[in-house]
């Protein structure tokens, strides 16, 4: 198994780049964001860059930079880009750390196209990551915690656990106990996300994630 960690989310805006700064700094990790859509509102990358305050962690330059807030495959078509999943797993064999993990973000959930025959959990299968899973709490998802998790298990991807974000869960222990994962954590809601903060949730997550 690579020592590759890919956050995945239940759907888009459930925060995973928050997340993804959390695990990367508590891990002192390489952070890649392979594919970025909506380049026109700033990069992921960016904003992980300015939360990590460790002195070893590194983020690497994206494989795709598109311009349209969409799907990977419809981005790329509407500026005529072809996106080649080998390259992606090529880049990655590049990037990846010789003893620390590469934390993979990945673009919303599972079922995202990535391509016009590949999504986003057969990417995750290609890199040969394991999966830390992003739920945020909204009406209905539940549904999506569920789909998610029985997606990977179907697909025999390797699940580290649960991270949930934002709003306090009424549904995360019964989420947690119907698709036998772990919880590693959850970053609360706040008004102010920045450096002192994600340091702070990174050292939370440490003791699960180690």
């Amino acid at each position: 198994m690579t020592n590759r960690i890919f956050i995945t989310g239940i759907g888009t805006g459930v925060g995973k780049t928050i997340t993804s700064a959390c695990i990367t700094e508590s891990l002192q990790a390489d952070y890649w964001k392979p594919i970025q859509t909506g380049l026109t509102e700033g990069t992921d990358t960016d904003t992980i860059k300015k939360l990590l305050t460790n002195p070893i962690s590194k983020c690497h330059k994206e494989a795709y930079r598109l311009l349209e807030p969409a799907s990977p495959h419809l981005a790329a078509r509407l500026e005529n880009i072809t996106i080649n999943v080998k390259r992606i797993k090529e880049i990655a064999d590049t990037y990846q750390p010789a003893n620390r993990p590469l934390i993979i973000e990945g673009a919303g959930g599972l079922m995202v196209p990535i391509t016009e025959t590949t999504f986003t959990i057969d990417l995750i299968q290609q890199l040969k990551a394991q999966v830390i899973i992003v739920a945020g709490n909204y009406l209905g998802s539940i549904n999506h915690s569920l789909l998610t998790a029985k997606a990977l298990q179907q697909a025999q991807i390797p699940v580290l656990g649960w991270v949930f974000s934002g709003e306090t869960h009424s549904n995360e222990d019964e989420v947690v106990a119907w698709s036998g994962f772990p919880k590693l954590g959850r970053i609360p809601q706040t008004s102010l996300i920045d450096k002192a903060f994600v340091k702070e949730q990174a050292e939370k997550l440490s003791l699960q994630l180690k």
